[in-house]
């Protein structure tokens, strides 16, 4: 049942970067998405447009998108919270727009000050302009495998959800484990029950590794049939509203994982490890990634990498 080709979402211009405290220069995101683009990944999640009084690092979004080299058949996606958003999305020329809910009430309440069921209600008018367009609009569910609020989330909390973002319009869906508490069983069970309301080729898998349980989740979901993950380039990324969260699991590993297993991603590992030490050596961070750190000093002293 496990898939011989496999989509790798990367997510670490926009959700690996937007809670950097310190801003990151227009020219390192614009060469950082040009990089991962070149080194293969299929779609890029390359910024958002968002109010930057909440997101100051995202206040560049529309340099960024004019800035990148547009490579043939790579998909640039960005986050838009409302209709404002995505009119720059529109005039940036973004191939995707991403919209979000969560699974739970509590985290919804937290995060965007409103009830899940407001929170899809908002995005009504956003789904449609984005088909309106003739653009892709794809969903992410946050909190599926767990909430710091309120602890667990219920198996039928997130088809509820599914069903809604199903109902909007939505391309693909996400099942987003914001705070990285899931286990390879539950992951398993969530992505078993969202398939039977969504199709399953086109739900991703989106794993935070606090616990490090992400490659683990990613194993237990290829076996469920999803061929879609998403990734963030050295591990970038956390989330503010979940404490602990530490970032999504690093794209590196990833890959590396997926080239274990024969299966096929289109993305070069060696230009992958490279773009990981670009970035955290820009952001002063060292890497998360644990394969993109062993490998690197294997190639810097001389060794073959065995991949």
């Amino acid at each position: 049942m496990i898939s011989t080709k496999v989509k790798i979402v990367e997510v670490g211009p926009r959700d690996g970067l937007q809670n950097e405290k310190e801003f990151v220069p227009t020219e390192i995101k614009i060469e950082l998405v040009d990089r991962l683009a070149r080194a293969g990944l299929a779609n890029v999640e390359a910024t958002s447009f968002v109010s930057p009084k909440w997101v100051p690092q995202m206040s560049d979004a529309a340099t960024v998108m004019a800035g990148i080299e547009r490579r043939p058949g790579t998909v640039y996606s960005v986050l838009t919270p409302n209709l404002r958003g995505f009119e720059g999305a529109l005039e940036a020329r973004a191939d995707e727009i991403v919209i979000f809910g969560a699974a739970s009430e509590a985290f919804s309440l937290k995060n965007i000050s409103c009830s899940i069921a407001e929170s899809i209600a908002r995005f009504e008018p956003v789904a449609k302009a984005v088909k309106d367009a003739g653009m892709r609009v794809r969903g992410s569910i946050s909190c599926a495998l767990g909430c710091p609020y309120q602890g667990e989330v219920s198996i039928e909390a997130v088809v509820d959800v599914v069903e809604r973002m199903k109902a909007l319009g939505c391309d693909e869906i996400d099942i987003a484990d914001t705070i990285g508490v899931g286990t390879p069983k539950r992951t398993r069970e969530v992505m078993a029950a969202a398939s039977k309301v969504f199709a399953r080729e086109r739900l991703s898998g989106h794993f935070h590794d606090t616990y490090g349980q992400a490659l683990g989740n990613i194993y237990a979901a290829l076996q469920e049939g999803i061929e879609i993950f998403h990734a963030s380039v050295a591990g970038l990324g956390g989330c503010p509203y979940a404490k602990g969260a530490t970032g999504n699991v690093a794209t590196e590993d990833v890959v590396y994982l997926l080239n274990g297993l024969g299966i096929e991603t289109g993305v070069d590992l060696d230009q992958l490890i490279e773009i990981g030490d670009f970035i955290s050596r820009a952001i002063g961070k060292p890497s998360a990634s644990h394969a993109g750190r062993a490998l690197l000093t294997k190639k810097r002293d001389g060794v073959a990498a065995c991949v």
